[in-house]
């Protein structure tokens, strides 16, 4: 499977940019799961329903399917801070892509989504692990580069781009242990 990042501000458009690369990318054929970091408390149910109920109780996990959808849901006693390594893991192998959010620090390859207009500083010139930036104004960009430039708004052109790379993105579990 490849892994690749996509690292920026709250509000530069991460979550834009991997929104409209999902349908491009299955419209190639192609498997795609995604990796979320949230930084605040967060829930996926709703009380009343019985898998929130069964945590309110106590419950380690709640696991629950139906012919279409599979949810795990797991409450740590203490808290955790997982690596997206260990989330990579927790995810069915037989994906052609995983795209990962919010995991601006993480030692993955990424591509920064950069906006002129967000006013916030670069992440590229202090993080090895940004190889393209995605962006709307490459000619306003903090720091020259020479990092491809992606049109933030070209979801095909950034597949394009992702594709090309061949096995650069390629995900060996071995190599973060």
């Amino acid at each position: 499977m490849n892994v690749v990042g996509f690292a920026g501000f709250s509000g530069s458009g991460k979550t834009m940019l991997v929104e409209r690369l999902i349908p491009v990318m299955r419209s190639r054929g192609l498997r795609v799961s995604v990796v979320k970091h949230a930084h605040h408390r967060f829930d996926i149910d709703h009380p009343g329903k019985d898998t929130f109920r069964h945590r309110e109780a106590g419950a380690f996990e709640v696991v629950v399917a139906s012919s279409t959808r599979l949810a795990l849901m797991r409450e740590f006693e203490q808290p955790a801070q997982l690596s997206v390594h260990h989330l990579i893991a927790e995810l069915y192998a037989g994906v052609d892509w995983v795209l990962v959010e919010g995991f601006k620090d993480s030692d993955l390859l990424k591509i920064e989504v950069w906006r002129a207009a967000f006013g916030k500083p670069a992440r590229y010139p202090d993080d090895d692990f940004v190889v393209a930036v995605a962006t709307d104004s490459p000619g306003q960009l903090p720091t020259p580069t020479g990092l491809p430039m992606l049109d933030v708004n070209n979801p095909e052109a950034v597949l394009d781009w992702l594709v090309s790379q061949g096995e650069r993105f390629d995900y060996n579990p071995v190599n973060y242990q």
